[in-house]
């Protein structure tokens, strides 16, 4: 082995065990918390729900660590035990024009990787979530989606994945800069499309009704000068009993939709509230924000990618005998993760910063008092711990764990009286 084979060994190895070790952080502070409802909640949360949610917590720790550990076994089968070199000769075995063999090399991972992923997700599907209530889908739907979605899988990443390799083979030593610019048009394509052409596959979308409800979501949108394409209801419970609200698509696409779970959950009042937070993503920049973080590191790992390609001990030391620019680009896919493991926190402390500035957004122009009322139903019905490690939820948690993000709307709130 090279020191390349080390480097990457030693890397992937750290960022496991950081993440197994995390994960017991997590279970033994749940665990030692489980029997007492935090006091702040003590009024509005029953014991027996609390208790629900730190078993749901617990029980997804262990198909994730499953996860961890396969895929550092993956990592080290596909590289250095040969398993690129082996779809690499059943690619060629095809007799296909250069840039088709890579386009069938790239497919064949995909769909060899998400066969490998089945086991788990089956496991977290029809055993984790149906076992706490959550899961509603059945076997029949699963398979349904399953077809669908690798087919879109075919459809959209054999052109793309084509087009990434033709600029690879004939574009000269700037290949990156044309292959970043076609693949954040991509992105830009996806985003704006996916509301409108694939999101509907899956869901059934209607208006929502008119009444209450919309008449509040309606005037908020109107104080906060925000403009979208509709208010949507989607049918999330055909699948999952957890509620949810999000904003989807671009410019004049974008749409605005609410979990069918979510409406039976909150109150018209509270429903806004949690409207009002996502609006206050939109109103500080943090959607653009988000898209342009996306659009420049994607940028540096092409210009990063365009380099180790370049370099023989990139493919020796990780077990490819014949370079390629398809191993090329599942190798750079394989390695980096365990590079960019460490930067887990940084992402989640901005990612919290975010959601402090939406909530104080919210108890603005709604009601501070439904947001928090929202925020603990939704805790409560999702199933959510309101005790994390809090190592563990500032590595992992994209939103601050329940007491804190209450205090906040609270402190919110006070400035209001002062």
């Amino acid at each position: 082995m090279t020191p390349w084979t080390w480097v990457v060994l030693l890397f992937a190895s750290v960022a496991t065990a950081i993440s197994l070790y995390l994960s017991t952080r997590q279970k033994v502070h749940v665990s030692n918390h489980r029997n007492e409802v935090p006091d702040r909640f003590s009024e509005t949360i029953s014991l027996s729900a609390h208790q629900k949610a730190a078993d749901y917590t617990i029980a997804k720790l262990k198909p994730g660590n499953i996860a961890q550990v396969i895929a550092l076994i993956l990592l080290f089968i596909w590289t250095i035990g040969g398993g690129l070199n082996a779809l690499d000769a059943l690619s060629r075995s095809l007799e296909l024009s250069e840039i088709w063999t890579g386009v069938a090399f790239l497919l064949l991972f995909f769909l060899i990787s998400q066969l490998l992923d089945l086991p788990i997700e089956l496991y977290s599907t029809f055993g984790i979530e149906a076992r706490f209530g959550f899961n509603k889908m059945t076997l029949r739907l699963y398979l349904a989606d399953m077809v669908k979605q690798t087919t879109l899988m075919i459809v959209i990443a054999a052109p793309m994945g084509w087009v990434i390799l033709s600029l690879m083979h004939g574009a000269g030593a700037a290949w990156w800069i044309y292959a970043w610019g076609v693949w954040t048009a991509f992105m830009l394509l996806m985003m704006w499309a996916f509301p409108t052409f694939i999101a509907p596959l899956f869901n059934k979308f209607n208006p929502l009704e008119d009444g209450e409800m919309k008449q509040r979501i309606e005037a908020l949108l109107n104080r906060c000068g925000f403009k979208s394409k509709g208010l949507y209801v989607m049918d999330g419970s055909r699948r999952s009993s957890h509620g949810n609200a999000y904003f989807t698509g671009l410019g004049n696409a974008k749409r605005i939709v609410f979990f069918d779970t979510l409406l039976n959950q909150l109150e018209p009042i509270e429903t806004e509230a949690v409207l009002a937070h996502e609006l206050g993503h939109f109103h500080h920049g943090h959607v653009k924000k988000r898209l342009a973080v996306m659009i420049i590191s994607s940028l540096a790992g092409f210009a990063l990618l365009g380099w180790t390609m370049q370099q023989s001990w990139f493919y020796s030391g990780l077990g490819v005998t014949e370079a390629s620019n398809q191993a090329a680009l599942i190798l750079f896919m394989l390695v980096l993760p365990a590079f960019t493991f460490a930067l887990g926190p940084i992402m989640s402390y901005s990612s919290r910063k975010d959601e402090f500035e939406a909530d104080a957004f919210a108890v603005s122009n709604s009601s501070g008092e439904a947001l928090a009322t929202a925020l603990v139903k939704m805790y409560e019905d999702n199933a959510s711990t309101l005790t994390p490690d809090p190592l563990y939820s500032r590595w992992h948690d994209s939103h601050p764990p329940a007491p804190i993000r209450i205090e906040h709307i609270e402190q919110e709130l006070a400035k209001q009286t002062i």
